[in-house]
């Protein structure tokens, strides 16, 4: 994409930027090598120090230095100090061209997130404080024969021109993109694994004659500069020449490779630039950790072992984790007992005890204690052992204190809490709350039953049937089933007459018959006392108004 630029620099901000580029540097000049048949014209120089310009995509200029993050990397072929030291002045560089990096980039690491560039800018002996129009380019793959997927122009307005003092002083161009800017710079992978960027000088001051004869003046630019350890890599180095005909730099222009250049215009170093970037997928301070039972999860070391985990390390992945499946003794229904994983041992309709739990001597089940249905405890036994007297194996290793298993509070299906043991509870339909736990404050889930309103039904808690006018709640447990389809729920119609039982309009034996015949088989009409429970209750119930010969 091409980013345009607009907006207003406020008097402030144009005071930062030059401000930013305000401090000389003490510079030891050589004179001038160059051929007077060559555009190549290299000044070397030594800057003491060189400030950092930092600015960004919405135009805001950085004084803090840039903050280094955990996934970052650094790509560059220079071996120079971007804080000052030793460089060449590319003298020769004309208005409009570029030079450019290419970069290789494993492809597990794609797509990238650019997050600065740099590139090392400097006058030689300018007698006046120069003003740079710059631009800044970045390519998916190599700049030659390809459109640039990214740009950005200085215009002074959003985006400041590059500003350094009279003299011999350099300054580092830094720029990022904005970390509230919602264009963020993410290049994808073309194939080749690479990617390029490039700066541009986009105006010289007082050029008047033709660029391709008469070199840029250095009374008034500022030029990019190279190393001086010699050229290491000219296959990835690039420059963009203006057209100078056939015996230009390129032939009639263009892009061309340093390598490919002829010695009349090769550079005789690497482009003192580079770029900070990072993995989109690299998340910081995060990696893969196996769980005990043998999954994954992106995690920091810190939750990782919080979770009992095995961390692989920062950056790590899933995809290359290798968590072992989880292990431990299973044991068998005749007694024996092998150390499977609890998918296997499912499947060996075994008993699984436990990650890393091992067998007994001889492949044997360990034993441990068990809490029976009685509330008492029986030591020694395996968890089959356990299971078949109806308890609740308190795991390997575990003795019966006192004979006795811990109790606690346990909420039943009818709402109410109720002190017990874990196997008490749970037999009863219960959720226990955990050893020495009590009622006190217990919220246990009120049961559920028909409200009936008027002709209509539905289910709620008593409590809330209550808060219904003219409602009326049939019981825990009841439902809005109308088994005879008259459009009325059967617990919501006209309650019967007890001792009519039958509803033939007498009281008689046939409705003592009647009534046990529905008891026998727990019938909802047998609830005739209507509290949830078919039980001796309703017997009694019965047989009083049974008795009374009526209602």
């Amino acid at each position: 994409m091409t980013k345009s630029v607009s907006g207003v620099l406020s008097t402030f901000v144009r005071a930062c930027v030059l401000a930013a580029c305000s401090l000389a540097a003490t510079a030891q000049e050589s004179t001038t090598a160059a051929r007077p048949d060559s555009r190549l014209i290299e000044v070397p120089i030594t800057l003491d120090r060189i400030r950092n310009f930092h600015v960004t995509s919405l135009g805001r200029v950085l004084e803090d230095g840039y903050s280094e993050r955990s996934c970052n990397v650094l790509s560059t072929y220079t071996d120079a100090n971007f804080g000052g030291g030793s460089f060449r002045v590319e003298a020769g560089f004309a208005e409009r061209e570029m030079f450019a990096a290419t970069y290789t980039i494993a492809a597990s690491e794609w797509p990238i997130k650019i997050n600065l560039a740099e590139a090392v800018f400097a006058t030689s002996n300018a007698t006046v404080n120069t003003v740079t129009q710059w631009s800044i380019l970045f390519w998916e793959g190599v700049p030659q024969g390809n459109a640039p997927v990214f740009s950005e122009v200085a215009d002074d307005t959003l985006l400041p021109y590059i500003r350094i003092p009279a003299g011999t002083n350099g300054v580092n161009m830094q720029f990022s993109i904005d970390t509230s800017d919602p264009d963020q710079l993410i290049l994808n992978d073309n194939g080749s694994h690479q990617f390029t960027v490039a700066w541009r000088i986009d105006h010289h001051n007082q050029q008047i004659s033709d660029p391709c004869l008469v070199a840029p003046p250095t009374c008034c630019n500022a030029f990019p500069v190279v190393d001086v350890s010699g050229l290491s890599n000219g296959a990835n180095n690039w420059l963009y020449g203006v057209n100078c005909g056939s015996f230009g730099c390129p032939s009639n222009g263009g892009w061309s490779r340093f390598s490919n250049l002829n010695s009349l215009c090769r550079p005789t170093g690497d482009i003192v630039t580079r770029v900070t970037w990072s993995s989109v997928a690299c998340q910081p301070g995060l990696g893969a950790c196996c769980l005990p039972d043998g999954s994954c999860q992106i995690l920091s070391d810190t939750d990782c072992a919080g979770q009992n985990g095995t961390y692989r390390g920062e950056f790590t992945t899933c995809n290359t984790a290798n968590c072992p499946a989880p292990s431990g003794a299973c044991c068998l229904s005749n007694g024996a007992c092998l150390v499977l994983s609890p998918a296997n041992c499912t499947i060996a309709n075994g008993s699984y005890l436990g990650n890393n739990v091992v067998c007994g001597a001889n492949s044997t089940c360990p034993l441990g204690a068990c809490c029976l249905p009685s509330g008492g405890c029986v030591g020694g036994v395996s968890d089959a052992q356990c299971v078949a007297l109806g308890g609740a194996f308190r795991g390997v290793g575990t003795t019966c204190s006192n004979s006795t298993c811990p109790t606690g509070g346990c909420c039943l299906p009818a709402g109410n809490c109720v002190i017990a043991t874990q196997i008490q509870c749970t037999s009863q339909g219960g959720a226990w709350r955990g050893a020495n736990s009590t009622c006190t404050g217990a919220n246990c889930p009120q049961p559920t039953g028909a409200c009936c309103i008027g002709t209509g039904c539905i289910v709620l808690t008593a409590a809330n049937c209550a808060i219904i006018p003219g409602a009326t709640f049939a019981g825990p447990f009841t439902t809005c089933v109308d088994s005879n389809g008259n459009g009325v729920a059967d617990v919501c119609d006209a309650a019967p007459c007890p001792a009519d039982y039958n509803q033939d309009g007498g009281v008689d034996g046939a409705d003592i018959q009647s009534f046990f015949v529905d008891w026998a088989s727990a019938a909802p009409n047998a609830d005739v006392n209507q509290d949830g429970g078919i039980d001796g209750g309703d017997i009694e119930y019965f047989f009083v108004r049974w008795e009374a010969g009526g209602c």
